[in-house]
């Protein structure tokens, strides 16, 4: 429940795939409300499983519009029953998922728009080129491609379509009264924004549907006030009228807001799939991994990796080589020496992103195929494998290790400080580890502050700097820098390899 007495705060919001979640930040940066509403338990009169509707196809995938403002509105009415004093609410933010906005909106789990991708990347001259122009090569997921496809089978529906949101802006509408911008952090996540000039690409937007421009509005910075809020909310809830909406983001963006990445930091999220978040001051857009506009940096960029084999996989080895128990696969990291003896694994059970290759591999010291080692020697192949591959990959990005750089790990595996050893000796760097079960929603409050700051140049680091403070879970051991660096390069190059005999020859 909200505290009594005048408490000014900040709100942030999350549009995400299963629910709509609101936390409050006072001033002092606690978080001392938050609620959510949660598609599937709480608005059955939808019908979504998971927050979304699978189509016939199964390949397109929807959320009906009108649910995301029914889970608004029902937010609203809780925090007003519960007295919550919103005269104290300074400015709001908020993150979506990444699409767009008709009665049903495709989301981010939509694959249906293969087709269209690839007229994309034809008309700008390959994956390689749009991914250099756009930060990303052609996702079926992207709002870009999406807008082509329904183009192409409705024409009379785009039409007559005055103006495309993405969840983020759409959102911001809603407290607007008005059409907000897009920003250009979750602008980057649509295949149409030039990141380096933070322009619509022309190139990209005639590629994909006619007058496209005027239907998306001027991008702007993602630390712009887009407006006050709407009277409604005023003589409604008791919002006071100077109450400052910032314009609304992406999840991811929100996410590295919210656990206060700086130049030089990482952030791994070790789940069911790994992700990796990146600060970048000069990015090389890559094939693979996301580069996106920097959402509290305006002269940076932020990246983004995704590995699919994550904890199920770490979960697997632990099952075949250690009795099923996490105490004996940390035993075994103990027990072995950093570099394995030159012993490498390669191990994707479901095929990767980042690098497209499936099965397990093994390497012994003399670069040699080998069916299988020693259960200690699995376990350590695995997880130096896993975040050798995590920091080559950031590296063809555009990444370096810097000696201020930090890495900040959440999800299940950040539990497990054996597992954080070997992060903090393959990157040479110190890991910490953070509480992020609402980091788009806290870090939508935060980028609120900033917004409010913004007039004043005030950088983001110093708007959060009261902020929890995240804990120092582990430190480089001595000579692991020279361990790795010998490492990477012969790990880098057998992925190559494998690469090559699992595509095969060229047609």
């Amino acid at each position: 429940m909200a505290e009594r007495g005048a408490r000014r705060c900040c709100l942030g919001w999350d549009f995400s795939t299963q629910q709509v979640k609101v936390v409050a930040v006072d001033a002092e940066l606690n978080v001392f409300y938050e609620d959510s509403v949660h598609f599937d338990r709480d608005l059955l009169e939808f019908g979504t499983q998971g927050g979304v509707h699978v189509h016939e196809d199964g390949l397109t995938v929807t959320s009906p519009v009108l649910m995301w403002v029914q889970a608004l509105d029902t937010i609203l009415e809780r925090m007003k029953a519960l007295d919550f004093d919103f005269s104290q609410v300074l400015a709001l933010s908020g993150a979506g998922q990444a699409c767009f906005s008709i009665k049903d909106s495709p989301v981010w789990m939509d694959s249906s728009t293969i087709a269209q991708c690839r007229q994309l990347e034809a008309a700008v001259g390959g994956a390689q080129a749009l991914s250099s122009l756009t930060g990303s090569r052609a996702y079926e997921r992207f709002t870009g491609n999406q807008i082509a496809k329904i183009y192409q089978q409705n024409p009379e529906a785009y039409s007559h379509t005055e103006r495309i949101s993405l969840v983020s802006s759409f959102a911001a509408s809603l407290f607007l009264g008005s059409y907000s911008p897009i920003d250009y952090s979750d602008g980057s996540g649509m295949n149409l924004l030039q990141i380096q000039d933070k322009v619509w690409s022309q190139a990209c937007l005639s590629a994909c549907a006619p007058h496209l421009e005027e239907k998306l509005g001027s991008p702007v910075p993602s630390c712009s006030v887009v407006g006050a809020i709407s009277s409604y909310y005023v003589q409604r809830y008791g919002f006071p009228p100077g109450c400052k909406v910032v314009a609304f983001t992406g999840d991811n963006p929100a996410s590295l807001a919210g656990m206060r990445l700086e130049e030089g930091d990482i952030a791994v999220s070790l789940g069911t799939s790994d992700t990796l978040f990146l600060w970048l001051q000069e990015p090389m857009p890559a094939l693979e991994g996301h580069i996106f506009c920097n959402p509290v940096d305006p002269q940076h960029y932020m990246a983004l990796l995704c590995f699919k084999n994550g904890s199920l996989m770490r979960e697997k080895i632990r099952d075949e080589s250690a009795s099923c128990s996490w105490s004996d696969f940390s035993e075994a990291l103990r027990s072995t020496e950093m570099g394995n003896g030159g012993n490498l694994g390669f191990y994707f059970d479901i095929m990767e992103i980042t690098p497209e290759i499936i099965g397990r591999h093994r390497f012994n010291a003399e670069n040699l195929k080998v069916s299988a080692f020693p259960g200690d020697v699995e376990i350590r192949a695995l997880i130096e494998g896993q975040f050798m591959a995590k920091r080559i990959h950031a590296e063809g990005l555009g990444y370096r290790v810097m000696p201020k750089t930090k890495i900040l790990a959440t999800g299940g595996a950040s539990h497990n400080k054996d597992i954080l050893q070997v992060l903090a000796d393959v990157f040479g760097a110190p890991v910490y580890v953070i509480d992020t079960a609402n980091s788009a929603c806290v870090g939508s409050a935060y980028r609120a502050f900033h917004g409010l700051a913004a007039g004043t140049d005030l950088p983001f680091s110093e708007v959060v700097k009261l902020a929890p403070n995240p804990q120092l879970a582990a430190t480089p051991s001595s000579g692991a820098s020279q361990v790795y660096e010998a490492l990477l390069p012969q790990y880098a190059k057998l992925e190559q390899r494998i690469l090559a005999q699992t595509r095969g020859p060229p047609e």
